[in-house]
This record gives structure tokens, C-alpha cells and sequence, in this order.
């Protein structure tokens, strides 16, 4: 089977170099990629030219356009049996298209998504925020770990599907972001293809980004998760909830500690100390562990504060108006 490769590139050169270095060293040859470039400051095309003589890459440039785009364009000129979506700063196993391949076969997957690790190059805060993003003691618990994928919905920078999948589903959703993979990967399984989980296809993935940016990031993935549950009342579930019940345990803990006894603080040191020794583990790493209990602590306020506000706000504005203040209305015509 063929496998096209969809990347799309904005302001990524360093990273886009890693991702074709990782494919080089692939065992499972028969694909191709696609590269659809946005108008950047940072071109990768030098970068892809480098490589023309070792991987077959389509590259494309258009300029002021949604990621969406990129993705829905590079599948209507894509050739492949299935296509395959790498974000630019993943870095991919060299075993990884043997993996898919098997499950295709043995299971007669049309969809898949596959996880993300932390590969040993990267540096500590990027191992602490993976651990983050994937630990069952933070809101990575959040995103699913099922076989299924109406249990799982595979995120855009490790997922697959079949060219008729395509055909039928029409790609992502344009003018939405983030959750825009999120709509796709539910518009999937509403479409009833065969899809799950490949727990072993998983990519390194490298988060270029900083407390700051991470802390907006994952806010936006909680207001829109509220937006998703409005129009998808069916993927709607108590658990999206846990942060916000969080934080606001936190304060209250806070709050006794202070005016009754400090031990009220315990629950709140047994999690963190419980993310240290986990992440200490995984990672073999004091800073990575101590990192750990930071970006864990940020991300539960990112999410918990996010998720709180988009409800509220929901429930002020109405459906539709706050929908609309989103740009998550045209989902509902």
C-alpha cells in the first residue's frame, strides 16, 4: 500500500529538517510526502531540496492560508491508499509505517490515530511537557488511551485515514482552530469507518514552546472542547470537567490551609510528589520530574480556568452567540 505523508509547514525550517531525517531512516519505503507550505519568513524549501534525492516530495507553497487548507489541499493532489498527518516538529520512529501496516491489514483499518513520546534529544521542559500531555495523573488522562477511537480522537500530528475516507468525510473543517482535528476525527466515526488506536505507532513529538505559550495553548483547546460538546452533545462528558473541579478544590485547599490548619494542603503535596516520582520513573531525570510537577500544575489551571469560562460564558451568551464568538457557528448550518 501506498502512504501519502501530509505535512503543513509555517515558519519550520529546523524542524521540518528533522522530520525528513526521521522518514530517510524509515524501513517501510512506499510513501511519498506531501509538504504544503504557508507564506513564512522561514522557508523550508531549501530543506526539502536537500532531500530530493533520497525521498519523493511533493512541496507546494500557498500563502495566507488556515492549516485546514493546507491539509484538505494536499489530500486532493495526494496519490496515496491512505494519508498520513505528521505535524513539522515530529519526528518520526523508523519502524512506524511497518506498525500502521500490520494493523491495516490485520484489521482492515480505514482510520487511525497513534500517540506521542518524547524522544532522548529533547530538552527537559519538552520531556516535562509531554509527560504532561500524556500522564493519566494529569489532564492527559483526558485525551483517551482506548483501542477505539470514539474513546481516542486521534490529534492531527499522528493520525490516518484511507483516501475514501477523504471522499465521503471532504477534510477538516476550514476557518477552525484549534479542534478542528477533533471535528474531522468525530465526523469519522459518525461516518461508522473502521478505526482505533495504534498504541505503537507513536511519534516523537517536539513542543517548541514556553510556559507562556503553553499556558494559552492548552486554554484554547479547553474553550473550544466546550464549543465541540454544544455542537456534538454526544462527545460531551463529565471527565472534561476534572481541572475545573481541580482548581477549584485547589483554592479552597488553599484557603483552609490558611485560616484552619495547613494540613489541608496534604492532597495537594501527595498529587505533585505522586508526578515527581511517576515522571521520575518514566524519565530518569530530577529536572525533567521537578519540571514535571510545574508544566502538570500549569496545564491543570490552563485547562480548568478555559473550560470554566467557555461554560459560563455559554451559558450567558447562549448556544449560538457563543458559538458564533468562536467562529464555531458554521459548524451548526
Amino acid at each position: 500500500m501506498l502512504f501519502s505523508i501530509i505535512v503543513p509547514v509555517y515558519n519550520r525550517s529546523q524542524e521540518i529538517y528533522e522530520l525528513l531525517e526521521s522518514l530517510s531512516k524509515q524501513v517501510y519505503s512506499n510513501f511519498d510526502i506531501t509538504i504544503v507550505e504557508d507564506g513564512t519568513t522561514d522557508s523550508c524549501k531549501h530543506v526539502i531540496d536537500s532531500y530530493s534525492d533520497k525521498l519523493s516530495i511533493h512541496y507546494y507553497f500557498k500563502e495566507n492560508t488556515s492549516v485546514s487548507f493546507r491539509r484538505n489541499f494536499a489530500m486532493s493532489v495526494a496519490k496515496g491508499d491512505y494519508f498520513v498527518f505528521f505535524d513539522s516538529d515530529c519526528i518520526i520512529p523508523p519502524n512506524y509505517f511497518n506498525i500502521v501496516s500490520d494493523a491495516i491489514t490485520s484489521d482492515n483499518l480505514e482510520a487511525w490515530g497513534g500517540p506521542d513520546n518524547a524522544h532522548s534529544s529533547f530538552n527537559n521542559f519538552q520531556k516535562a511537557i509531554n509527560y504532561s500531555m500524556t500522564s493519566f495523573l494529569t489532564t492527559g488522562g483526558i485525551r483517551g488511551g482506548k483501542k477505539k477511537l470514539d474513546k481516542y480522537y486521534p490529534r492531527s500530528f499522528n493520525m490516518g485515514i484511507s483516501s475514501e475516507v477523504f471522499k465521503v468525510i471532504n477534510g477538516f473543517p476550514t476557518g477552525i482552530q484549534p479542534g478542528e482535528d477533533i471535528i474531522f476525527s468525530i465526523k469519522v466515526i459518525n461516518a461508522k469507518f473502521k478505526t482505533r488506536l495504534i498504541s505503537d505507532a507513536f511519534v516523537y513529538h517536539k513542543r517548541k514552546i514556553n510556559i507562556k505559550k503553553y499556558f494559552k495553548q492548552i486554554n484554547s483547546f479547553a474553550k473550544v472542547r466546550v464549543a465541540i460538546s454544544l455542537v456534538y452533545p454526544h462527545t460531551a462528558s463529565p471527565v472534561f470537567m476534572i481541572p475545573s473541579i481541580y482548581i477549584s478544590g485547589f483554592g479552597l485547599l488553599v484557603l483552609l490551609s490558611i485560616f484552619v490548619n495547613p494540613l489541608f494542603l496534604l492532597p495537594l503535596a501527595i498529587h505533585y510528589i505522586a508526578i515527581f516520582v511517576d515522571s521520575f520513573i518514566k524519565n530518569s531525570s530530577i529536572p525533567v520530574a521537578a519540571l514535571s510537577v510545574v508544566s502538570s500544575i500549569v496545564q491543570f489551571f490552563a485547562y480548568g480556568t478555559g473550560y470554566l469560562s467557555a461554560s459560563i460564558k455559554s451559558l450567558l451568551m447562549g448556544k449560538n452567540k457563543f458559538l458564533e464568538s468562536i467562529n464555531y457557528l458554521q459548524l451548526l448550518k
